[in-house]
């Protein structure tokens, strides 16, 4: 089973895109924090985290404008285990492919934000354009 959920704060703003088959794909990041026993002091320490996720389908145009940098957000989705090399050395990253975003702060503007945006029958997300090689299928695991 693939499932993932986290709460944390956006890092940047979120950047909109389009594949070659015309899906919209929002790509942000969210940083959060595990706690860990500093073993000279004693004390815990919050340590970040950081990583990427994407959002595919209509769903990215609303929370393109909704969604920015330092908002508190939760995610659920699935992991997506990537793998390409570029200049001969090969590169690797998980991020998190986003079915539902809920807001956990108030909008820049001062009004309160929307809950939660989910559509009303759940939807696979599209698979992007076999040409993109970061989304490349053939990965063995």
């Amino acid at each position: 089973m693939n499932m993932v959920g986290l709460t944390g704060n956006l890092t940047r703003d979120p950047v909109m895109s389009t594949t070659p088959g015309g899906t919209e794909v929002l790509s942000f990041g969210v940083a959060f924090n595990d706690r860990k026993k500093n073993s000279q002091t004693g004390e815990w320490e919050d340590v970040p985290n950081f990583i990427d996720c994407v959002l595919f389908g209509s769903r990215a145009n609303f929370l393109s404008t909704a969604l920015h940098k330092g908002s508190k957000v939760a995610i659920s989705g699935k992991l997506k285990y990537s793998s390409w090399e570029r200049d001969g050395v090969k590169r690797s990253k998980i991020e998190i492919v986003a079915d539902d975003v809920t807001f956990m702060s108030a909008r820049q503007d001062g009004q309160q934000a929307p809950q939660q945006h989910q559509p009303t029958q759940p939807t696979p997300a599209p698979r992007p354009a076999a040409t993109t090689d970061v989304y490349d299928e053939d990965i063995p695991f």
